[in-house]
């Protein structure tokens, strides 16, 4: 019999409880760079990034857009606490196009009004949209 390289991962936003299920590998943007975990992987909490979720699984890759948040890594699982998270289907493109240039014009002009970490932040998480699209 084949030996279960699967892992646990529950991914939670405020809104919902995002995804609840298993993959044999995660994929993350952090804040110190992507991230790939397998089953087995060393005890860590790390800072999410936005950018785009990969979630290996026996039947294929599914992918969604992570926003901010936080990520409990045990050799057992992954826990995942999510400012978003949203599957492809939930992505308005049009939506998702015009944050993207919102934020570059705001980081373009770099007024002295304009908070400069919030405006690469949507920059990231208008990108992470439009990446889970392609």
């Amino acid at each position: 019999m084949a030996e279960d390289r699967s892992f646990r991962i529950r991914i939670i936003t405020p809104e919902r409880v995002f995804y609840e299920g298993s993959a044999l590998m995660a994929e993350f943007n952090t804040s110190e760079g992507e991230l790939g975990i397998y089953p087995g992987h060393i005890p860590m909490t790390v800072i999410l990034k936005p950018g785009v979720l990969k979630l290996t699984q026996p039947e294929g890759k599914k992918e969604a857009a992570l926003h901010t948040g936080f990520a409990e890594i045990l050799p057992d699982g992954i826990t995942i606490l999510a400012e978003a998270a949203e599957w492809p289907g939930e992505i308005d493109i049009a939506r998702a196009q015009a944050a993207k240039e919102r934020a570059e014009a705001r980081i373009r002009e770099h007024r002295a009004d304009t908070d400069m970490a919030r405006a690469q932040t949507a920059l990231l998480r208008a990108l992470a949209r439009i990446e889970t699209l392609r």
